[in-house]
Parts: structure tokens; C-alpha cells; sequence
């Protein structure tokens, strides 16, 4: 790969652009946690439609990450961000006008299409023209941008809904987008594929990536563990403080606020202690079979208190599962230059499919336990016992497969 570093001026507007984006795309991402009770009440939602609709953006965004690398590396940021974002704009509009569950789902995974590339596209520029310790720097950033997002569509939507309602926001949203993508258009320069190494040449394959023994000891974790992550922190935890807890829908806004705050802290502190600790693989290994398992006691004790269970206990599992994101730059550090790329998409590809399977189950269970004849407060508690008991297992299985590290 050859460097083409641009004046630090010229990074920052660069920056700048495409954190916009990724800010959209981490808003849309978690704001049904938030008006999922207007969801609920208007479409006449059971769990398993919420969890399934919910599920829709990741479903959308995971069946991208494969052949994004190549578009990306062939095509460049500038083009197949604009290109996505203009798929991104045609699922918020269509959601915005929904008037069936089966629209609402299908606008939600365009949603997922569309911003599938908001964080990989600038990480691709930042690699080519970016110095190395600058775009490391801004890789942190992007996270915490996307932390701010999910902060923006807790309290911040809650404020407007009762003022112009859900639709009206989504068309807020919609032009928001459109902006973003005239500044990408404006401000991202031209791709010159030449300057990129093609990494998808004869040395790297997806089947070494799949049969690498340390990628395969982290599959159950990235799917169970940092999927139902991903699950919790962008919808489930609002519903359980409104059907569990017995907030009121502006409470639980007021939860999730709480809960993504915590979230971007964490990410501040983590992004300056980390490098400190985790310097190859090896580190990242010790690390997460100490830090690991910490949310899985948070959960344990969610799941036990039931009812007094709220947003501080939801906060506190956010920030202990902080060290689940030790996984993805482990990957990236375990492979080749000329697999890196392929390892990283495939891992976030478990972990998006992971996010929808999870969310999705998790109402399957509450609403099957509810026809059992159970309450809908045990019906959160046993989907809670399920996400625990996979990602104990999924744990132990990382274990058993780097126990000599």
C-alpha cells in the first residue's frame, strides 16, 4: 500500500465528513429503542415483531461487509458511501411512510444497506491517507462519534416525539443524510486505486480466514457475546425499563441517555488505556478472558433483581462489556496484510448477524413464554437466562481454545 498523506487541514475536513455519516448511521441504529412504544401502539407490535424489526438493520448491514473491502478498495470511499447513503435515504423515507409491519421491515434493512459502509469507507481512507499513529487517533474518534449517535437518539428524540412525531423525525433524518452526502461529494477526494495494494490477491483468502484457529475460538463470542451486546444497548434495553422496570417511555429515554453517556465514557477511557496494554495478540487474549466474563455477572444479577433492575444496572453492563471490543483489533492484528481486511469483514459479519438473531430471539422468547401463560416480566428474565447462558458457553469455548495464551 502507498501512503498518500494529505495536510493535517485537509484530514480534519476529512474527518469531520465522514463522522457525520457514521454519526447517522449509529442514530438509526438504536433509535427504535427509543420510540418503540409509539411502534408498539401504532402497528400493534408483539416482542417478536419488535425484536424482528429491530433485527432488520443489522440483517441489512451484515449482508454488505463481504463484498464491501473490494468495492471500497476498487471504487473508493467517496463513491460507495455516496452510493449507500443514497440506499440509506430510501429506507428512512420508506419507513417514515409505513403503514404495515412488513414496510417497516423491509425500510428498516434498506436502512441497514445504506449505512453499511459509514464506518468502514473512512477507515479505508484513513489507512491510505492518514499517518499511522493520526489514523489510529481517528479510528477512536470514529467510535466515540458513533457513541455520541446513539446518545443523540435517546433523549434528544424523546424530546420531539410528542412535538412532530416519529415520521417527522425520520424526515429529518432523511435530509440530514442528504447533507451528508453532498459534503461527502464536496470534500472527499477522488480515489486513485493505484495507490491501494489489492488485497485480494492470491496470498489471502476467506478460507484461510475461517480455518485460522484463533478466528474460530472467537466465532461463538462474536455471534452470542458482542452480538447480544449490540442487541441489549440498541433496543432491548429500553423495553425491559418500560414492560420490566415500570419506567414511562420518557424515563426509559432518560435510561438510555444514561446507559449510552456511560458507553462513551468507557470508549474515552478504554481508547487511553488500551494501546498501554493490548500490544498484540497474545495481550488482547489475556485480556479478554479476565474482562469477558464481568458483564456476564452484571447480567446474571439483572436477571436475579427482575423488577428492580434499571438503568444504572443496564449502564454498568455496558461498561463492563467494554472489553468484548478487544476482539476486532485482535483479528486484525492475528492475520496478514493481505488477510486483515478479509478477517475484519468476516468478524463483522458474525457480529451484525449475531445482532439480528439475537434480537430477534429475544422477543420470540418473551411472546413464546407469554403464551405459555407466564408474565411478560418472566418472559424478559427467561430470554435474558438464554443470551446469558450462550455467551457463557461461547466464553468457555474461547477459553478452552486459548488456554496455553
Amino acid at each position: 500500500m502507498n501512503k498518500v498523506i494529505l495536510p493535517k487541514k485537509k484530514a480534519i475536513t476529512i474527518f469531520l465528513v465522514f463522522a457525520l455519516g457514521y454519526y447517522i448511521s449509529n442514530l438509526l441504529r438504536a433509535i427504535t429503542a427509543t420510540i418503540s412504544p409509539n411502534l408498539i401502539s401504532e402497528f400493534n407490535l408483539s416482542a417478536g415483531d419488535l425484536g424482528l424489526l429491530g433485527g432488520g438493520y443489522f440483517l441489512g448491514f451484515a449482508s454488505v461487509q463481504i463484498p464491501l473491502g473490494y468495492l471500497l478498495d476498487n471504487k473508493g470511499p467517496k463513491k460507495i458511501v455516496s452510493y449507500f447513503l443514497l440506499i440509506a435515504i430510501a429506507g428512512i423515507i420508506s419507513f417514515s411512510l409505513s403503514q404495515n409491519f412488513t414496510s417497516l421491515l423491509i425500510s428498516r434493512i434498506l436502512i441497514g444497506v445504506g449505512v453499511g459502509a459509514c464506518l468502514m469507507g473512512p477507515l479505508t481512507a484513513y489507512r491510505v491517507w492518514f499517518q499511522d499513529e493520526t489514523q489510529q487517533r481517528a479510528n477512536s474518534w470514529m467510535l466515540m462519534t458513533g457513541a455520541i449517535g446513539m446518545l443523540s437518539s435517546s433523549l434528544p428524540v424523546q424530546f420531539f416525539l410528542p412535538i412532530i412525531g416519529w415520521r417527522s423525525i425520520f424526515g429529518i433524518l432523511a435530509i440530514l443524510t442528504f447533507l451528508s452526502i453532498m459534503l461527502i461529494v464536496i470534500f472527499i477526494p477522488n480515489w486513485n486505486k493505484e495507490n491501494i495494494q489489492n488485497t485480494h490477491d492470491e496470498k489471502g483468502s476467506l478460507k484461510e480466514v475461517w480455518q485460522n484457529k484463533f478466528f474460530k475460538s472467537l466465532v461463538p463470542m462474536g455471534f452470542f457475546n458482542y452480538g447480544g451486546l449490540f442487541a441489549i444497548q440498541t433496543l432491548w434495553a429500553g423495553p425491559w425499563m418500560v414492560k420490566v422496570s415500570g419506567y414511562t417511555p420518557e424515563e426509559s429515554a432518560n435510561g438510555l441517555f444514561i446507559i449510552y453517556l456511560s458507553l462513551l465514557f468507557s470508549f474515552l477511557t478504554w481508547g487511553y488505556f488500551v494501546p498501554k496494554f493490548s500490544k498484540n495478540v497474545s495481550d488482547a487474549i489475556r485480556l479478554l478472558k479476565f474482562g469477558a466474563p464481568i458483564n456476564l455477572v452484571v447480567l446474571a444479577f439483572i436477571i436475579y433483581l427482575g423488577p428492580k433492575a434499571g438503568a444504572f444496572h443496564w449502564a454498568l453492563f455496558a461498561v463492563s462489556s467494554v472489553f468484548l471490543s478487544l476482539s476486532q483489533p485482535a483479528v486484525g492484528m492475528a492475520f496478514s496484510l493481505s488477510n486483515a481486511g478479509k478477517a475484519l469483514t468476516s468478524f463483522n459479519l458474525l457480529l451484525f448477524i449475531g445482532a439480528f438473531a439475537l434480537q430477534w430471539i429475544i422477543g420470540v422468547i418473551i411472546d413464546l413464554t407469554m403464551n405459555l401463560g407466564f408474565s411478560e416480566i418472566s418472559g424478559f428474565r427467561f430470554a435474558m437466562v438464554f443470551f446469558l447462558l450462550t455467551s457463557l458457553f461461547s466464553y468457555l469455548f474461547f477459553l478452552t481454545k486459548n488456554y496455553k495464551n
